[in-house]
């Protein structure tokens, strides 16, 4: 992100996609071993307000690893959209990382 973009606010929208490390079928409907999908989002709020990164790829990285680390979740998916091409539609970056094998 250029210095002059960084000068005014940015539209961003996130992708979210994650696997829980329970499967659906571990979890028999119960919410309470469950990942709190509110509890993700205002992370997910936090982070990015917070955030001061030049690269969206930053941003992505850095959003895995807190989901990672901070939920019972063992796979997460992130795309970044941002919307500063007047010829593009949005530019993005489309990550995926993995939990440690612990």
């Amino acid at each position: 992100m250029t210095e002059a973009e960084r000068a005014k606010s940015q539209r961003l929208t996130l992708s979210i996609t994650f696997w829980p490390k329970q499967t659906f079928e571990d979890l028999q409907d119960d919410l309470t071993p469950s990942v709190d999908y509110s509890a993700v989002c205002a992370a997910v709020r936090q982070l990015v307000q917070k955030s001061s990164n030049k690269l969206i790829e930053t941003l992505a990285t850095q959003l895995a690893t807190h989901l990672l680390t901070a939920f019972p979740i063992e796979r997460a998916e992130i795309e970044v959209r941002k919307f500063v091409v007047a010829e593009a539609k949005y530019v993005s970056v489309k990550i995926t990382r993995s939990a440690s094998v612990g």
